[in-house]
């Protein structure tokens, strides 16, 4: 069972601040649960906010802990046209805007949202699945595997529920890409992220990205680099 705290930032309409503890503040240490869908847009654009976030606090010892979510559970396993898709779910006129609008925030954090005509919008469960195997294995940077798995759909047009296309991405970060085939095939742990998802979707989570900070204040949505360098701060008492 994944328990996330439902709380949320004062400064962003929530409840109030709980202080960091003594210990917590000594060790400079800040563990950022991140439930996310690789099919989200703005999760990858949170991804990248934080990255600059992370980078402008050196001294802080962060660990991320990352929380499947699926959007469109009911996505079939091939996946279907990525823009037929958009029509359908929010209507011609509006699917545009929403596409014009990702495109211009992606610009602002170097993210060049594909515009392929053939793109696919994919079930991203096999994706997560890779994701918990690369959590399983020391050897493997997660927030690097999660960066292709973002730049492969968002920016590339891949079919991210393409298993080539996983064992590739696989490869490139030192996984042993027969093995990762193997399992993919068999469907190996689907199960167990699945019970993930369903967990995170029962604590009342219903759209990504969502952030918890240290277990203690909760952020929805793609929050700015000063929004996420003032939480970090509040946590570390930083002056």
């Amino acid at each position: 069972m994944i328990s996330l705290a439902l709380c949320c930032l004062s400064a962003f309409g929530g409840a109030e601040l709980k202080p960091a503890s003594i210990a917590e503040t000594q060790k400079q240490k800040i563990t950022i649960t991140k439930v996310y869908d690789f099919a989200c847009p703005w999760c990858y654009v949170s991804k990248r906010r934080l990255d600059q976030a992370m980078a402008q606090r050196p001294n802080i010892d962060f660990s991320i802990n990352w929380i499947p979510f699926q959007l469109n559970p009911n996505m079939p396993r091939e996946g279907r046209n990525r823009w037929e898709y958009y029509r359908n779910k929010f209507g011609e006129e509006s699917d545009k805007k929403i596409l014009e609008h990702h495109r211009r925030v992606g610009a602002g954090e170097d993210i060049a949202f594909c515009s392929d005509p053939e793109a696919m919008a994919p079930n991203t469960l096999a994706a997560h699945t890779l994701m918990y195997w690369g959590g399983q294995d020391p050897s493997v940077d997660t927030h690097v595997l999660a960066e292709k798995l973002y730049y492969s759909h968002h920016v590339a047009c891949e079919n991210i529920g393409d298993h080539d296309v996983l064992v590739r991405i696989a490869g490139e970060v030192g996984m042993d890409t027969t093995i990762v085939a193997q399992k993919l095939a068999a469907g190996d742990d689907q199960a167990r992220v699945k019970e993930q998802i369903n967990s995170v979707s029962s604590q009342g989570v219903r759209s990504v990205p969502y952030l918890v900070i240290n277990n203690q204040y909760s952020m929805k949505g793609a929050q700015p680099v000063n929004a996420l360098l003032e939480v970090f701060d509040l946590v570390t008492k930083r002056p």
